[in-house]
């Protein structure tokens, strides 16, 4: 957040959740632009197009090129690969000698580069930073719609500029499926905070295709789903019912079609995602990076990894006890849950928990409430966010060359 930028409006009910919405039709009303928007987006632009300038010139002055920072770096390489030459042409020998495939990696991502390549004259990697951009900003649409909904104008603005600044909100200009998986979910929660099942359904379909995670997002239609059904005695619309069984069909579909692929229909995908050292160890994992980090350190990389995911905890404590609207918390628990007890590189962990955006609320609820006691305070917290934000990201990318 700059600390240039304008004043956040005053919210219409002081920091009391609005989540509530009165029954009958004004529940289910869609509301995509809801007042406050384009300030909130034009903020967001703002501080991610600001990141992306500081990694151009840090790539200029390293003598790096720039694209292959934003869109040939680690798993880009993977998804465009998959774009340009479809599924099973690419494996990697490790060191330990294990066999990775580009199978671990979700369709819906490359599906969509291979499109705009068809109809626009674009590079892959040119393809999948525009996808990429444009996810982002839809994702920080949704964030604020969902924020707006709960709380109000001040409290949605606050939420959007925090999740442009986070440590690793350089991944939403990078050429990765978090903007995607974050726009779809984002959206996805609306609807089921709207009531609008059989869009719910549908949006949690296509983020169960576009990253492992998006799990997260179908355990939150699913969740949702099985409490209104329970609160209303069954007498739930057709919708409803509708939602929750297309709402699993994507992340189960992709997982059945490499389990058939490889020849184990309902294990295979998980093998070959545990040639990737990611398996579901309940924290084991975690537990001896935590040993090594202390014996023999970690630079600055590991250490802040800790540090968010340690935050990503605490923030989720803090948002359970905002009783925060029921798909919220499911969804931003499923994605601190697989963080946690799924083993896999730990400088990795603070990007899987970029979508999480509801975490930020707590955070977002007392931004707001500092800006109004004290707004030199305020202004400094977040000009000190953002910058950090800005340097991180610029040194993971352009300088570290740490997978992220």
């Amino acid at each position: 957040m700059s600390t240039s930028s304008a004043p956040l409006p005053e919210p219409a009910v002081p920091y009391a959740p609005v989540h509530r919405p009165p029954a009958g039709r004004a529940r289910r009303r869609w509301h995509p632009a809801p007042a406050g928007v384009l300030a909130a987006l034009a903020l967001f632009v703002a501080v991610r197009a600001a990141g992306v300038v500081a990694v151009a010139a840090t790539s200029r002055l390293s003598g790096r090129p720039l694209t292959k920072n934003l869109a040939h770096s680690w798993d880009s390489t993977w998804y465009l690969h998959i774009a340009t030459h479809g599924y099973g042409r690419l494996i990697w020998i490790t060191r330990t000698g294990e066999v990775q495939t580009d199978w671990a990696f979700f369709p819906l991502y490359p599906v969509l580069v291979r499109a705009v390549t068809a109809v626009v004259p674009l590079s892959p990697g040119a393809a999948g930073l525009l996808l990429a951009w444009t996810a982002a900003v839809v994702a920080a649409w949704g964030v604020y719609a969902i924020g707006h909904h709960m709380y109000g104008r001040a409290v949605a603005t606050a939420l959007v500029a925090l999740w442009a600044s986070l440590p690793h909100s350089v991944v939403l200009t990078l050429a990765y499926t978090e903007p995607l998986f974050a726009a779809l979910a984002a959206w996805c929660l609306y609807a089921v905070l709207k009531d609008r099942w059989l869009s719910a359904g549908s949006l949690a379909a296509l983020a169960g295709l576009s990253r492992p995670s998006g799990i997260a997002a179908v355990a939150a239609v699913l969740v949702a789903a099985g409490h209104e059904i329970v609160r209303r005695r069954g007498r739930v619309p057709p919708g409803l019912w509708a939602g929750a069984l297309l709402a699993p069909l994507g992340w189960v579909g992709y997982v059945l079609w490499v389990g058939r692929r490889t020849g184990d229909l309902f294990h295979g995908y998980f093998r070959v995602q545990s040639a990737w050292s990611s398996r579901l160890d309940f924290g084991i994992g975690a537990l001896r990076f935590l040993k090594a980090l202390f014996l023999h350190g970690g630079g600055v990389v590991y250490p802040l990894a800790l540090v968010v995911v340690a935050a990503g905890v605490l923030l989720f404590c803090l948002l359970c006890l905002e009783r925060a609207p029921l798909p919220l918390v499911v969804f931003a628990g499923a994605l601190v849950l697989l963080v946690v007890a799924v083993s896999g590189p730990f400088a990795s962990k603070p990007r899987f928990l970029l979508p999480a955006f509801p975490l930020l609320v707590p955070v977002a609820l007392a931004l707001v409430r500092t800006w109004r006691a004290r707004r030199p305070k305020a202004l400094l917290l977040g000009g000190t966010l953002t910058a950090v934000s800005l340097a991180y990201g610029t040194f993971l990318t352009a300088i570290a060359h740490q997978p992220l």
